[in-house]
C-alpha cells in the first residue's frame, strides 16, 4: 500500500495566526470590524423576529438590537479574558426562540390590549425567565459538573456534535438566500471566488486582502448593489417577503434608532417571574450549552489550540451563564450562545487570534451606544448574511468531521455511531420543526405549555440530538474493546488541565489569576 501522505495531525497547519499570535494593528482592527459586521446578522434578525410578535414598534426593535449588541460585546470580552479564552464571539441565540414564543403567547400577556404595554410586560417576563434559567448554567459550570460530563466525550462523540453545530444551521443558509436570489447568489459566488480562487493574489504588499478581508469586500460591493436595486424601484410591486428580504430600507432601523443611547440594567422595568416561563427557558439554556461546547471545540481547532480541558470548558460555561444573567438584567430579548458563523470566520481568514475578537467586542459596545451608526450596518439584507452562512457553517461542520481522523473509520461500530448521530441529528429536529407552530407548541402538545416548549426546544436542536445519540452509544457499545478505535489514546491527555503542557499556554487566566483560581 502506498505511503499515506496525510497522517492525522493534532493542529491545522495552514493557519497564519494562532490564538496567542497577533496580526499587525491595522489588520487587527479591520479583522475585528469584519467580525462585528458578521455578528450583526443574528443581532438584527432575532429582534426583527421577536419584537413585533411581542407588540413592539420599530423603535423598540432598534432599542432591543442596541441592547443585544452592547451585552454581546461585554460577554465576548469577558469570555475571551476569563472564560475559555478562545477567540469566540458570544451573541444572541436562536435556541431561545421557542420558549420565548411560549412566553409571548401566554394568555395573561395576550389579554393586554395596548401593544406597547404588552411589549413591556412580555419583555419583563422574558427577563425574569432568563435570570432564573441562567442559574442552571452558572451552577453546572462553576460546580464542574459540565466538566465531569465532558469526560464522556471522545473524538468519535464530538465529531458529529461539532458537525451538526454547522450542518444544523442549514435553514439559515440557502433557504434564506433564495428569498432574494439576485442579491444572495452573487454574494455567495463572490465569497467563494475571493477566498478560494483569488486568495493568493496580493495587490497590496504582502497582505492577502482577498483571503483576509472577504466579508468587508464582498458585503461592501453587494450591499451597494442592493441599495441601487432598492433606489431604482426594482422591488416596488414585489410580494412582501421579497421586499422584506431584498430592500435595504425595509427594516426601518436607521430612522427609528436614537443617535445616542446607553443600555442599562432593568431599562424595561423590574422583571416578572413565573415558574412555567423559567422551566421553559431552562431547555434553551441546556441546548445553548451543548451548541456552545461544539463551537468551542471547533474554535480551538481553528485557533491552533488544544481541545479545551474539562476545567476550562466548565469555566467557559459558567461565564456563559453569567452572560445569560446579563441578558435578563439588561433585557436583550434572548439568551446567549457562541456564534457559529464567527467561529467559521477564523478558518476562512486563517486568523485565530484572540486579540481580534477582543477588539471586535469593542466595536459591538461602541456602535451599540451610537445607535444610528450601528443601525446603518444592521440594515444589510438578510440574503447577504445567508450567503456567508453557506460558507461558514459548512466550514465549521467540516472542522467537526476532521476529529474523525483520530478514530478508526474502518470500524463498523464507529461508522454506525457516526452515521446514526449525523442522520438522526438532522432528521429528528426537522420532524419536530415540521410540526412546530408558535401558537400550538409543536409536536409535543400537552396542557402544560412549559413542558411543550421544553421538549420541542431540546429535540429541535440538531447538535443536542446528535450529542445524546453519539455520546450515549459511544459509551455503551463495546466500550472497553474499542478504546483505540474511539481515539481515546489521543483524547485522554486533554481531559485534565495538566495533561498537556500546551494547555497552560492557551488557557491560563490573565493577570496571574491562576494563583487564586488554580486549575484542576
Amino acid at each position: 500500500m502506498a505511503e499515506i501522505s496525510h497522517p492525522p495531525m493534532e493542529q491545522l497547519q495552514d493557519l497564519e495566526y494562532c490564538i496567542d499570535s497577533n496580526p499587525p494593528w491595522p489588520e487587527t482592527v479591520l479583522l475585528a470590524f469584519q467580525n462585528y459586521i458578521l455578528m450583526l446578522g443574528s443581532s438584527a434578525f432575532i429582534p426583527a423576529l421577536l419584537v413585533p410578535a411581542m407588540g413592539g414598534t420599530d423603535g423598540d426593535k432598534a432599542r432591543v438590537m442596541q441592547t443585544l449588541l452592547f451585552v454581546a460585546g461585554i460577554k465576548t470580552l469577558v469570555q475571551s479574558l476569563f472564560g475559555t479564552r478562545l477567540p469566540a464571539v458570544v451573541g444572541g441565540s436562536f435556541a431561545y426562540v421557542i420558549p420565548i414564543a411560549y412566553i409571548i403567547n401566554d394568555s395573561s400577556l395576550q389579554k393586554i390590549s395596548n401593544d406597547h404595554e404588552r411589549f413591556i410586560h412580555t419583555m419583563r417576563a422574558i427577563q425574569g425567565a432568563l435570570i432564573v434559567a441562567s442559574s442552571i448554567q452558572i451552577i453546572l459550570g462553576y460546580s464542574q459538573v459540565w466538566g465531569l460530563f465532558s469526560r464522556f466525550f471522545s473524538p468519535l462523540g464530538m465529531a458529529p456534535v461539532v458537525g451538526l453545530v454547522g450542518l444544523g444551521m442549514f435553514q439559515r443558509g440557502f433557504p434564506q438566500l433564495g428569498n432574494c436570489i439576485e442579491i444572495g447568489l452573487p454574494m455567495l459566488l463572490l465569497v467563494i471566488g475571493l477566498t478560494q480562487y483569488l486568495k493568493h493574489v496580493r495587490p497590496f504588499k504582502d497582505v492577502p486582502i482577498f483571503e483576509r478581508f472577504p466579508i468587508l469586500i464582498c458585503v461592501t460591493f453587494v450591499w451597494i448593489y442592493a441599495i441601487i436595486l432598492t433606489a431604482s424601484g426594482a422591488y416596488r410591486h414585489k410580494p412582501s417577503l421579497t421586499q422584506l428580504s431584498c430592500r435595504t430600507d425595509k427594516a426601518n432601523l436607521i430612522s427609528t434608532a436614537p443617535w445616542f443611547k446607553f443600555p442599562y440594567p432593568l431599562q424595561w422595568g423590574p422583571p416578572t417571574f413565573a415558574v412555567g416561563h423559567s422551566f421553559a427557558m431552562m431547555s434553551a439554556v441546556l441546548v445553548s450549552m451543548v451548541e456552545s461546547t461544539g463551537a468551542y471545540m471547533a474554535a480551538s481547532r481553528l485557533a491552533i489550540a488544544t481541545p479545551p480541558p474539562a476545567y476550562v470548558l466548565s469555566r467557559g460555561i459558567g461565564w456563559q451563564g453569567i452572560g445569560v444573567l446579563l441578558d435578563g438584567l439588561f433585557g436583550t430579548g434572548t439568551g446567549s450562545t457562541v456564534l457559529v458563523e464567527n467561529v467559521g470566520l477564523l478558518g476562512l481568514t486563517r486568523v485565530g487570534s484572540r486579540r481580534v475578537v477582543q477588539v471586535s467586542a469593542g466595536f459591538m459596545i461602541f456602535f451599540s451606544i451610537l445607535g444610528k451608526f450601528g443601525a446603518v450596518f444592521a440594515s444589510i439584507p438578510v440574503p447577504i448574511y445567508a450567503a456567508l452562512h453557506c460558507v461558514l457553517f459548512g466550514l465549521v461542520a467540516a472542522v467537526g468531521l476532521s476529529f474523525l481522523q483520530f478514530t478508526n473509520m474502518n470500524s463498523m461500530r464507529n461508522l454506525t455511531i457516526t452515521g446514526l448521530s449525523l442522520f438522526l441529528g438532522i432528521s429528528i429536529p426537522q420532524f419536530f420543526v415540521h410540526y412546530w407552530d408558535a401558537r400550538h407548541y409543536g409536536l409535543v402538545h400537552t396542557d402544560a405549555g412549559w413542558f411543550n416548549a421544553f421538549l420541542n426546544t431540546v429535540f429541535m436542536s440538531p447538535a443536542t440530538v446528535g450529542l445524546i445519540i453519539a455520546v450515549f452509544m459511544d459509551n455503551t457499545v463495546e466500550v472497553e474493546m474499542s478504546k483505540k478505535d474511539r481515539g481515546m489514546p489521543w483524547w485522554v491527555k486533554f481531559r485534565n488541565f495538566r495533561g498537556d503542557n500546551r494547555n497552560e499556554e492557551f488557557y491560563n487566566l490573565p493577570f496571574n489569576l491562576n494563583r487564586f483560581f488554580p486549575p484542576t
